[in-house]
């Protein structure tokens, strides 16, 4: 058959057509929202290298949820940064530490917003690692049960959803254990799958105030080259209780959302890192690249590659373009 026969342009010659036929859509509803919670009153403290994005005392934290919700947004994802650390991380888990309060004054101000606590103890030790340290290492097994009491601590305060960051081994399979023996079967567990030890981090560590006193996370953290110990991850998870499954970092790892996507039946979370975020945010600051333009074609197509969720910093900006 002859060109021009087949024009596909035929359906991009105008907005209308173009958003007619598109495959991949984005809505507010598939955005979760990451907010810093610290201690204090009105604490409003800009974080330099994630331009827009601040550490919250509790009654911000509540207003930024509030905003949240009004602009179609069904979640946020709660990290806590605590006055005092110790070595065991205690305030991770104390009945009154700092994401359990907000999580209780979120659920009172906004009860439909889906509130996901996440949970590591990384913000929370004096040495800034993941887990509890035996001869200079992490402790995996020691660790377990501190995951777990968080867990507990956080479902018990009102939060929706457990998403455990650590990369323990087994820390599905004894949080949703702690989780059942307390009646709180209901409670479904977010599970970062497939966390790569990566360098876009870095923002977040500013943030969240956790960066390693010593050495690295490469010992529990994936090795970025790797894809099939990704799905052997995922695959643990989902055999341990997890109800969501997820990939961190997304941008540079679409192979592997793909890949977690086709493998798995699970709604599958794609997490929009820090420094995904703030080279954005730096290169439209410079006039490099259109911010939102730049902003909505990452989003989407993260989406494209199979994720169902996005953890995003960019949620109120991106909302309100929706």
């Amino acid at each position: 058959m002859a060109y021009p026969v087949h024009r596909p342009r035929r359906l991009r010659r105008s907005a209308a057509l173009r958003d007619m036929v598109r495959e991949t859509r984005l809505a507010p509803s598939d955005f979760i929202y990451p907010l810093f919670v610290v201690e204090g009153r009105d604490v409003r403290r800009p974080i330099a290298s994630m331009p827009g994005v601040f550490n919250l005392s509790v009654e911000h934290v509540v207003a930024e949820a509030k905003r949240a919700h009004a602009l179609g947004i069904p979640s946020v994802l709660l990290f806590g940064i605590p006055d005092h650390k110790d070595a065991q991380g205690s305030q991770a888990y104390a009945r009154d530490g700092i994401v359990q309060r907000a999580i209780r004054e979120i659920k009172a101000a906004v009860p439909e917003l889906q509130v996901i606590a996440d949970v590591c103890l990384c913000e929370y030790t004096d040495h800034g690692h993941c887990g509890v340290l035996e001869g200079g290492h992490v402790a995996n097994d020691a660790t377990l049960p501190l995951l777990a009491q968080m867990s507990v601590t956080c479902a018990q305060a009102g939060a929706d959803i457990i998403a455990p960051s650590d990369m323990m081994d087994g820390r599905i399979a004894a949080i949703r254990k702690a989780l059942d023996e307390v009646k709180m079967t209901e409670v479904p567990i977010m599970a970062y799958s497939a966390k790569y030890a990566s360098g876009f981090y870095g923002p977040f560590r500013e943030a969240a105030q956790s960066a390693p006193q010593f050495g690295d996370r490469r010992g529990y953290q994936m090795d970025p080259g790797n894809v099939r110990e990704a799905l052997k991850e995922t695959a643990l998870d989902v055999e341990e209780g997890a109800d969501l499954i997820m990939v961190k970092p997304a941008l540079s790892y679409m192979d592997v959302i793909r890949a977690v996507r086709e493998r798995f039946e699970l709604p599958v979370v794609a997490y929009n890192v820090s420094g995904e975020y703030s080279m954005v945010k730096a290169a439209a600051q410079n006039g490099w690249v259109d911010g939102e333009r730049l902003m909505m074609e990452i989003l989407t197509s993260i989406r494209r590659a199979g994720a169902d969720l996005i953890i995003t910093y960019h949620a109120l900006e991106a909302a309100k373009l929706l």
